[in-house]
């Protein structure tokens, strides 16, 4: 039987519930996939709550924004793809399904040497890292930076990624556990959020200079001290908002060092051609080379969902969490 998890309504994890589904079939330019890995992430949970408006509010929300599986049909105008193959793709949503239609464009084929359970926990969170650090700013050998949430599914891709590009990776994470874990992916200096204000610690670090980029995924509780952390002609990359919309800030606090401000979306990445399957053939190439590793610290049954989400918004994972259908 084909099922998913839908929301009925925004709300919290509860909302959440399994439903039947008919078996979908693909049209013009699309896949069915029978799902075998799917990745839990933060814009899952910004969706659930409304946070970002649903596609068909009528029709509720199936969240999932990252998955692997096995083709099982293909529609019509659909080349180099066919049943039986192993692929993964990202967006559109719609993951949280033991089946479900993906835009061909979407998928990419995986390679032999990369597991599910790794291309789930990796696409979404891995091509978002590679879009931050290759184009958001472009990261330098010898450049200090400031990475938010670096025990998180991002941040600890990110920490490996980075410290691979030569840059020295100032983590911040809640709890000594947490920053271990930061410090054993790459991170050269790691603060405990939880015991206090970083801003002094990033200065002390940098010789009073500030970094030269900030990755920033938290949002309100973080913004303002990021805007400290920077040093002169420093860039913010503002990419999530787990604490709540980082609507403190305003254009004139980026005069106090000429600041640059980016806020990306991995929508306009993959819109743009050829883009999903280079950034993925770079990824899996990390992953390969041991630059990247995916920590899966979590594996949990489609059917826990909800479980997943509220372990997530309480800050209680480290790592990736994958659901299997």
């Amino acid at each position: 039987m084909a099922y998913a998890i839908r929301a009925a309504a925004p709300g919290g994890p509860e909302v959440m519930q399994q439903v039947a589904i008919a078996l979908p079939e693909p049209g013009p330019g699309q896949l069915r996939l029978r799902q075998t890995a799917i990745g839990v992430n933060f814009i899952d949970v910004y969706f659930r709550k409304g946070v970002y408006p649903w596609p068909d509010p009528e029709a509720g929300l199936i969240p999932g924004a990252e998955g692997a599986g096995v083709v099982e049909a293909v529609g019509a105008g659909v080349g180099g793809l066919a049943p039986g193959m192993r692929v993964a793709w990202t967006l559109p949503h719609g993951g949280y399904a033991s089946h479900r239609l993906i835009p061909a464009a979407q998928a990419v084929v995986l390679p032999d040497d990369i597991a599910d359970d790794t291309a789930a926990a990796a696409m979404l969170k891995g091509l978002t890292v590679h879009y931050l650090i290759h184009d958001s700013y472009r990261v330098r050998r010898g450049d200090s930076v400031l990475l938010h949430a670096a025990a998180g599914g991002v941040g600890l891709i990110a920490c490996q990624w980075l410290a691979a590009l030569g840059a020295r990776v100032i983590a911040t994470a809640g709890g000594a556990e947490k920053c271990a874990l930061a410090r054993a992916h790459g991170a050269a200096e790691t603060i405990d959020y939880r015991a206090g204000d970083f801003v002094p610690r990033v200065l002390e670090l940098t010789g009073g200079k500030g970094v030269a980029a900030v990755f920033d995924g938290v949002g309100a509780d973080t913004v303002m001290g990021s805007v400290a952390s920077l040093a002169t002609f420093g860039t913010l990359v503002s990419f999530g908002q787990s604490s709540g919309v980082p609507d403190q800030l305003r254009i004139a606090h980026l005069a106090r060092g000429s600041l640059r401000l980016q806020r990306p979306s991995i929508y306009h990445y993959t819109a743009r051609p050829g883009w999903l399957a280079e950034a993925a053939a770079d990824l899996f190439a990390a992953i390969r080379a041991g630059s990247v590793r995916v920590p899966v610290t979590a594996r949990r049954p489609l059917a826990e969902a909800a479980a997943a989400h509220a372990a997530l918004e309480a800050r209680a994972t480290t790592g990736a969490t994958v659901l299997h259908p």
